[in-house]
């Protein structure tokens, strides 16, 4: 077993979180928890370097080799929660998503009462990278609020609003057209806080009877139906996210060479009965 003091291989958290076993905090916690075992050996602490030649449980079974990165663009249904498990028994996507669907992490989350576009990968570091910040990819919404705003109304979101003192950055934000007592919003933001959008619109008086996410970053919900999953072709993955062998092995790395080169328009094969998902040029800073 390679020594804690052994600088090779990788962290055995990144790596059981590549294998898609559970995410990098999560597999920490499953190591404190003593349930991770190294050449039989149970193991307490994260910060312990595996090679290939190590041979991994959890819970007494094998942890096989990490598969090749994928992602999946799923349709998420308003009613379901964006976790593994919920405290007070709701239901979870994890539990709608189709059985034959490997072992997937959220990018991100959409609460019970939102709705379309997530993103689902198997890989631990495609999920951390895109869900920073800096990263600067978009999410973009349609909004129906109960209320009559105007164009000067919304104005204080593109400049930057506070709630509970809490700062929000500026956010895109269009009023596409009044539709009885309620009104369509498209909008635009790369931040992605708790219920970041309710909240700022609550600060203006508006209340969110609606929100779906339509994007994030190059990735369109398209005609994707709700419920749905349609996986990203390889080829996509490659351009969309510089997935290339010569930008090395590191996800991150190669996440960053994708983005630094800028994805052509790309479409994929649909599953589920959906028509296929566009892919936008990812939008730059």
């Amino acid at each position: 077993m390679t020594s804690e003091l052994t600088p090779q291989g990788d962290r055995i958290a990144k790596v059981l979180s590549r294998a898609g076993v559970a995410s990098r905090r999560e597999a920490e916690r499953m190591i404190e928890a003593g349930r991770v075992k190294v050449n039989g050996k149970p193991i307490s602490s994260p910060a312990l370097n595996v090679q290939a030649s190590d041979k991994i449980t959890v819970d007494g079974k094998d942890v096989s080799p990490p598969e090749p990165a994928r992602l999946w663009l799923y349709h998420k249904p308003t009613g379901l929660v964006t976790t593994d498990n919920d405290e007070k028994g709701r239901e979870t996507i994890y539990s709608a998503l189709p059985a034959d669907l490997p072992r997937v992490m959220s990018v991100g989350r959409l609460d019970i009462n939102s709705e379309g576009l997530l993103l689902l990968t198997n890989d631990g570091s495609i999920k951390r990278r895109l869900e920073l910040p800096t990263t600067g990819w978009l999410r973009r919404y349609r909004v129906r609020v109960n209320g009559r705003p105007t164009d000067a109304t919304l104005e204080p979101l593109r400049r930057g609003i506070s709630s509970e003192g809490e700062n929000f950055q500026p956010m895109q934000v269009t009023l596409d057209r009044q539709q009885g007592a309620n009104a369509w919003l498209t909008m635009g933001l790369r931040e992605g806080k708790n219920r970041e959008i309710r909240r700022a619109l609550a600060e203006l008086g508006l209340t969110v009877n609606r929100l779906i996410r339509i994007s994030y970053g190059p990735f369109q919900l398209g005609e994707l139906k709700s419920g749905a999953v349609e996986e990203v072709r390889r080829k996509v993955l490659r351009d969309q996210l510089g997935l290339e062998e010569d930008a090395g092995t590191d996800p991150a790395k190669r996440l960053e060479a994708g983005r630094k080169r800028g994805p052509p328009i790309r479409r994929t094969r649909a599953t589920a009965g959906a028509k296929p998902a566009r892919y936008a040029k990812k939008p730059r800073k």
